[in-house]
């Protein structure tokens, strides 16, 4: 039998893409399943981003690139930095690489020692925990209250610091929850991260999927104290519908960005060079597309908040951002379904898949075990016979 290293047994494969595959796989089957498990639009990447590409395969772009990245594109992440969010960098503080996972497991890999301790508010993204132990840190969960809109306290931020805490990883709009925190949110925590000196990483992969007029913030344009602290990770994925592209980024400190790419130059070297070509254009090309996509998830994301409102026993907030909705089933928790007891989130995600052919994401993968995850990145038909199918399901399930 084969003998592999203990490090891999450290972690689990990652539960929101085994959701994606396993309804795919029962699709292929023939069931009429329903996928709300995706973490991806639904839209195609806009046309003139791929013609980017096709013009970088006729023209030869084709060979390696720096490491880190084209200038070209460095460019145009710097322009981006400082038109959308005030930030200036240069050249040597950015560094592309394969999707922005890639650039928070380059992080990790740069910044943690073993037993560094980093905090993590939940719900979080499920990849954040196994990233920092791959890293040899410990995950700290501090978790949230939906009382409070699931959003970090600062009386809690205070007292979950100690000796051996490095770092803090934000993730606003939030993925699960759609969550977003508002400048003057963002302020209160950084002033007590400024004082405890700690590193922050500010996920804003999700930054211009927002709604309502909601302003994006993050940690850096609130506090310009906190810059040289702050690692900012983002891409082109979700914007622009370039999930398949694999183009992530970060900007930061120019020790840590050299520290990224040289351990970058020993594992991937460069992203892919006509996925770069496209990500210019992305980034510096028309941005119509960005605000249609935006415009479809925010009639979807109006429909299924008050349509799983109007379920009995489910409650569900509204997102400022993303495309999920986090709603709090537990009320149908201890119930049973053919002797099957339902005793918690992977349990009634289960139920809903084998039952009525939804896939769900338990909210217990993100920290919080009383919700599950709903991606309404899909069409709106699928939503509307998807929330029917969740409530006839929930409805019969007996105390």
């Amino acid at each position: 039998m084969m003998t592999l290293s203990s490090r891999i047994s450290l972690i689990k494969p990652s539960p929101t893409l085994a959701i994606t595959a396993k309804a795919n796989a029962l699709k292929a089957e023939g069931r009429d399943v329903i996928g709300f498990g995706a973490g991806e639009p639904d839209f195609d990447t806009p046309d003139n981003i791929k013609q980017a590409a096709i013009k970088a395969i006729n023209d030869g772009f084709t060979k390696y690139t720096p490491v880190g990245g084209t200038d070209e594109l460095k460019d145009a992440i710097i322009e981006k930095f400082q038109k959308d969010n005030g930030l200036t960098y240069r050249r040597p503080e950015v560094v592309v690489s394969c999707g922005a996972k890639h650039t928070l497991y380059n992080l990790a890999q740069v910044l943690f020692e073993e037993g560094d301790e980093v905090l993590i508010p939940s719900p979080y993204w499920v990849s954040y925990p196994d990233i920092i132990v791959l890293a040899g840190g410990k995950p700290v969960i501090l978790k949230t209250d939906v009382r409070n809109d699931f959003k970090l306290q600062p009386e809690q931020l205070k007292q979950a610091i100690n000796s051996k805490t490095k770092a803090i990883i934000f993730n606003s709009p939030s993925n699960p929850s759609g969550v977003a925190y508002s400048a003057a949110d963002l302020k209160k925590l950084a002033d007590i991260i400024l004082e405890a000196g700690l590193l922050v990483i500010s996920d804003d992969i999700y930054e211009k999927i927002i709604y309502d007029d909601f302003q994006f913030a993050n940690i850096p344009s609130v506090m310009p104290e906190l810059k040289d602290k702050t690692i900012v990770v983002n891409g082109v994925s979700k914007t622009y519908a370039m999930t398949g592209w694999r183009i992530g980024y970060m900007a930061g400190p120019e020790e840590i960005s050299a520290a990224v790419a040289k351990l970058q130059s020993q594992n991937t070297s460069n992203p892919t060079s006509i996925a770069q070509k496209a990500s210019v254009e992305a980034i510096r090309g028309p941005q119509d597309s960005v605000a249609q996509m935006v415009a479809a998830f925010d009639e979807r994301r109006k429909y299924i908040v008050g349509a799983l409102n109007s379920i009995p026993g489910v409650s569900c907030l509204n997102p400022e951002g993303a495309f999920y909705v986090f709603p709090d089933v537990s009320h149908y928790y201890g119930t049973t379904h053919n002797g099957q007891e339902i005793k918690g989130s992977a349990d009634i995600s289960t139920y809903l898949l084998d039952d009525v052919n939804v896939a769900v994401v338990p909210g217990g993968e993100f920290g919080h075990d009383e919700h599950i995850r709903l991606s309404y990145a899909t069409s709106m038909r699928n939503i509307q016979e998807g929330i029917k199918r969740i409530s006839d399901a929930l409805l019969k399930l007996k105390k």
